[in-house]
């Protein structure tokens, strides 16, 4: 088989949550998996001497404008959130520690995460928050909390930015397909591309 298109995110990106609404239909009409790879902005905008885009000047106004005019273009609902941005250190752990038991599971909650930070304006970075959304999916809130604090929890999302990092992660959200990096949401339609031909 073909190896999976790698769909790398921030939990507080918008452009994140649009690809997280298209990334794998987009694969699967191209007999494509998805791994999804949740990882922190932060120190890759650090690393470039970068503020968050909605921070900075004219630029931050353009984002705003086309993170909306973006979401309507796909029909998906959205709204920037009243705290913006923030550190979704506590939806990575989860999904990473789900991950490893049920990755369906941890997608779906991947999915409730942004759209509770995107579309419900609820605070995503909470734990406590993150546990209420992983309920419906037949996670126990205690069990939840305690794995979000586990050192080797922790760490993984540590390793994964650090991956991400290395492998020349620059945004998100980023893609790989058969190696092939792609950064940015408007770059769907070049990484379906890709699928459809091998390459160019």
């Amino acid at each position: 088989m073909a190896a999976p298109v790698e769909f790398w995110f921030d939990f507080y990106s918008p452009y994140g949550y649009l690809a997280s609404l298209q990334i794998d239909e987009i694969a699967a009409r191209h007999g494509r998996a998805t791994v999804w790879r949740p990882f922190l902005l932060g120190p890759i905008f650090q690393r470039q001497g970068l503020a968050p885009l909605v921070e900075i000047p004219l630029l931050g106004d353009y984002a705003r404008h086309d993170f909306a005019r973006s979401a309507r273009l796909i029909g998906a609902p959205f709204r920037l959130p009243s705290a913006f941005p923030k550190a979704g250190l506590a939806p990575a752990r989860a999904f990473y520690w789900l991950a490893e038991r049920d990755e369906a599971k941890a997608r779906a909650l991947a999915r409730a995460v942004f759209r509770a930070v995107f579309v419900e304006d609820r605070d995503g970075a909470d734990p406590a928050v993150v546990a209420e959304l992983a309920a419906p999916l037949g996670i126990e809130r205690d069990e939840l909390l305690a794995a979000v604090a586990r050192p080797e929890i922790k760490e993984r999302v540590k390793a994964a930015t650090a991956e991400a990092m290395a492998r020349g992660v620059c945004g998100s959200p980023f893609f790989f397909v058969d190696g092939e990096p792609f950064w940015g949401n408007d770059r769907l339609w070049q990484v379906e591309r890709w699928l459809e031909t091998g390459g160019w």
